[in-house]
């Protein structure tokens, strides 16, 4: 399946930003939003605690996991029945040799992985117990990524604070110049407006969306387990679309599936 942008993900920070911005415009400026000192002690705390929280090789692994979000390369899982599907056909005239040559070009190397050890022998317990391994495997790497994020999502508001705390303790220090006291109030409660907005605009959301991604590709590969599982022990097109449909909603399921292969889109 190649990777497309995904246009939720992208649309939802650009109308989260676009919002924002527009209500400080409207209120009064944006130069007293900008502080420096104040980000500093949000993102800074935040990359800090995440360092002594996690692992490095973990933390690196966000930058590889974070893409995904901005991307939807997930199956369809109704074009992963169809395929299977008609591998269920071809099975049944050609043999499990004869589905090699449609494997080839298969975007899903899920799939493809799975039929390659159908066809190499493999017995179907043991088919069956590697490819939930190999989802017990995937779902454990997603969900690293996701803690990470969903940690940043908790500590960056408590750094707002911090830096809110810093700041009245600044301004306490400086009473005897009312005039000053104000200016220094606006600085000291922008560290929590700054852990507000990385938490619920940037760090809670990815994690969210990563962890829908990973509900979808686990269903998608719940789909090939059960559809390898009734290919190998030879059951016929229609007993495999009317299991398969279980995995569709209920309004869903009285869809007609197509018996050729659907393209990948």
């Amino acid at each position: 399946m190649k990777p497309k942008l995904d246009l939720a993900t992208v649309a939802g920070i650009i109308a989260g930003v676009v919002l924002l911005l527009s209500a400080i415009a409207l209120g009064g400026g944006m130069n007293v939003f900008f502080n420096i000192p104040s980000m500093l002690i949000v993102i800074g705390g935040t990359i800090a605690a995440t360092l002594i929280n996690f692992p490095l090789k973990e933390v690196m692994r966000v930058l590889k996991v974070a893409p995904r979000a901005f991307k939807s390369s997930f199956d369809e899982p109704k074009r992963i029945m169809e395929k299977l599907l008609f591998l269920c056909a071809e099975s049944k005239k050609k043999g499990f040799l004869g589905l090699e040559e449609h494997l080839k070009d298969e975007p899903n190397k899920f799939l493809q992985s799975s039929f390659g050890m159908m066809i190499d022998g493999f017995p179907p317990d043991q088919v069956n117990q590697s490819l939930r391994l190999q989802t017990m495997a995937m779902q454990e790497r997603h969900k690293t990524g996701r803690k990470v994020f969903e940690s940043m999502g908790t500590w960056a508001p408590a750094f707002g604070m911090i830096g809110t705390l810093i700041g009245l303790v600044q301004m306490l220090a400086a009473m005897e110049d009312p005039s000053t006291i104000g200016p220094k109030m606006a600085v000291a409660l922008l560290t929590t407006f700054y852990g507000a907005v990385l938490a619920n605009l940037v760090f809670l959301p990815m994690a969210g969306k990563l962890k829908r991604l990973t509900e979808i590709e686990t269903t998608t590969n719940g789909i090939i387990i059960e559809g390898i599982s009734g290919i190998q022990t030879g059951t016929t097109p229609v007993n495999l679309e009317t299991r398969l449909k279980g995995f569709l909603e209920t309004g869903m399921q009285d869809e007609k599936l197509r018996r050729d292969p659907a393209p990948a889109t």
